[in-house]
């Protein structure tokens, strides 16, 4: 049994709420979180969702432990038992649908400080963050580039959290070198993708194309910590991301 896009982001409302009652921050991001802030239907970035991805704040670990299960999300013993400080599986009981939890950081290709954040929107992570987990991908596939592209294409660039804001991208990118590398090498990317992608409008690319443009200008005229341009003088001769491995599906719910 498995979950349709709508139960999914049913579930992901709901799941955020029922933390929220029981005093836990409990913020989605991801593909899913994408969606739940796109206002607009749009059949090119419509599409299903494999699993859950949440962020939870660190302080509140333990309670979120007891709060999964309690809605009858269970844990993935041996992957919490190892990793449970910074990252945690449950399956939900009926669908077997997993939810990925991290704990106060976002950590993939490159780590994404998250736990100061949580209280900038209800459901979700921050939309200059959830751009920045989505733009550090170092293997960009089509369903990622759709969800950059989506988030450039339904949300402004400005100051403030209600937009993509470009001064959380400018402190976060102009303290990590390894970060801005990657991003910068993603809206690159998604220039192109959009650029060849003929379901978009001319209007929607020029969207896309402009804010992507946007944030590399930033790029150009942001501070850059004394760490950053050491790191700059070396370049990509030296690896700059984290190597990701996919988490093994078999050991979920062992004894």
């Amino acid at each position: 049994m498995t979950m349709t896009s709508q139960e999914m982001l049913a579930e992901a409302r709901r799941l955020t709420a029922e933390a929220e009652a029981a005093g836990i921050q409990l913020r989605a991001l991801g593909g899913l979180a994408v969606r739940m802030r796109r206002e607009v239907a749009h059949p090119l970035f419509d599409r299903n969702f494999a699993d859950f991805d949440f962020v939870v704040s660190k302080k509140q670990r333990r309670a979120f432990e007891s709060f999964m299960q309690a809605q009858g999300y269970l844990p993935d013993k041996p992957f919490n038992l190892l990793n449970g400080a910074e990252r945690q599986l449950y399956y939900e009981g009926k669908s077997q649908v997993k939810a990925d939890i991290f704990i106060g950081d976002f950590v993939m290709c490159h780590k994404i400080p998250l736990e100061a954040r949580l209280s900038a929107d209800p459901l979700t992570i921050p939309l200059a963050e959830l751009l920045l987990t989505k733009a550090q991908i170092l293997e960009l596939n089509r369903k990622d580039a759709l969800d950059l592209c989506a988030l450039l294409l339904f949300h402004e660039t400005g100051e403030t959290d209600a937009d993509i804001n470009l001064q959380v991208i400018a402190q976060r990118c102009g303290a990590d070198w390894g970060l801005y590398k990657t991003v910068s090498i993603n809206l690159e990317r998604a220039r192109q993708f959009a650029q060849n992608e003929s379901a978009l409008t001319p209007q929607e690319r020029d969207v896309i194309l402009g804010r992507a443009g946007e944030i590399l200008r930033v790029f150009e005229s942001m501070p850059k910590s004394p760490a950053w341009q050491i790191r700059d003088r070396v370049g990509a001769r030296v690896k700059w991301y984290i190597e990701v491995e996919e988490v093994d599906r078999d050991s979920r719910l062992a004894d």
